[in-house]
């Protein structure tokens, strides 16, 4: 495993929880090649977006079928709009990459919100700190490891390449 890898598989132990990651050598870098490994629908990836609201960084948690509506996301926050977060931001708030984010066990505590819409799934599958690994997880169990507050701030669903 690599050391993104690693670093997330303890920060999931350190919550209590010894969750199953594979490695997927096709990668799952986008929300339709996570899909295409895992063999589920794509609105059962978690979709981990870093953005910035408010002069903050925060974390969406979306399915991979939908995308974020960054007013909804900032009123949640309690800001303005939101905007997603530059490569370099991203990196530096969770301490990760771009494509292999996780949910939580970020380097620093993120305010995250769960999109309502993976309540609808009994399993999900999310980035577990590379591009090319996932773990499945129920979207309850998500929310509490997260800390995630539950909102509504799916925009409706991706079409074309967007759905990464």
């Amino acid at each position: 495993m690599s050391r993104a890898v690693d670093r997330f598989a303890a920060a999931a132990a350190d919550l209590g929880v010894e969750l199953r990651v594979t490695r997927y050598p096709t990668g799952t870098r986008t929300a339709r090649e996570a899909a295409e490994a895992v063999g589920c629908e794509l609105a059962q990836i978690v979709k981990s977006l870093v953005f910035v609201t408010g002069g903050r960084v925060v974390v969406a948690l979306v399915s991979g079928a939908d995308r974020v509506d960054t007013g909804r996301l900032g009123a949640a926050a309690g800001a303005g709009d939101a905007r997603q977060a530059r490569a370099e931001e991203v990196a530096e708030a969770t301490g990760f990459s771009i494509g292999g984010v996780p949910p939580f066990g970020h380097a620093r505590r993120l305010e995250t919100f769960l999109d309502r819409r993976l309540l609808d799934f009994e399993e999900v599958w999310a980035a577990a700190g590379a591009p090319d690994a996932c773990f499945p997880i129920a979207p309850g169990e998500l929310a509490r490891l997260a800390e995630a507050s539950v909102v509504d701030v799916a925009a409706g669903a991706v079409s074309g390449p967007a759905a990464s």
